[in-house]
């Protein structure tokens, strides 16, 4: 006599050839480090942007093409203004807030989604002297590819942008504060 298969028990496989291309992968768990997390799994104090994509923080957006157009004019005359070894010097300290000065006048930030956090002097120091490099080497032609990349992005991220994992984002009311990593 034999006893009925338990309902609950994993049943082994019969054999047979696999379904072609193999067995579908199981999706990843939420959480997992996969990227961003999509609009039904926003950590507190974040909210999903649908036109970006992003997750950012509450009471940010993500800057926009004319702010930071702006931001790139108004560092001509602070260069001028500072007599370039000031620029330098004010960048230099506040990279570590994730910001160039130029961003920080105008109240925009350095963001790293995939941290969720400001990004930091290394990050900003890569972004800075690593992306501009990388902009520079063909001239023209690059900062071109560039501009086109930033205007046809939907998180609006130029060359140095994506070298260093970073989106600008507009905090005019300093909601973000940094966070030494």
């Amino acid at each position: 006599m034999t006893q009925p298969p338990d309902p609950n028990a994993q049943q082994p496989w019969t054999g047979g050839p696999p379904p072609p291309g193999g067995y579908p992968m199981p999706p990843p768990a939420p959480g997992d480090g996969y990227g961003q997390p999509g609009p039904g799994a926003v950590p507190p104090g974040m909210y999903f942007d649908p036109a970006s994509g992003l997750t950012l923080p509450q009471g940010v957006k993500l800057a926009g093409v004319g702010r930071r157009i702006g931001a790139w004019f108004l560092a001509i005359p602070l260069w001028i203004c500072t007599l370039v070894i000031g620029y330098v010097i004010w960048g230099l300290i506040v990279w570590g807030r994730g910001q160039t000065p130029a961003q920080q006048v105008l109240g925009m930030r350095c963001w790293r989604p995939e941290t969720g956090r400001v990004a930091g002097w290394w990050w900003m120091a890569l972004r800075e002297i690593i992306g501009g490099l990388a902009e520079a080497i063909l001239s023209w032609i690059t900062q071109l590819v560039s501009f086109i990349l930033f205007l046809t992005r939907n998180d609006h991220k130029c060359l140095h942008d994506l070298v260093a994992g970073t989106v600008v984002i507009h905090d005019p009311n300093k909601v973000i504060q940094y966070r030494a990593m």
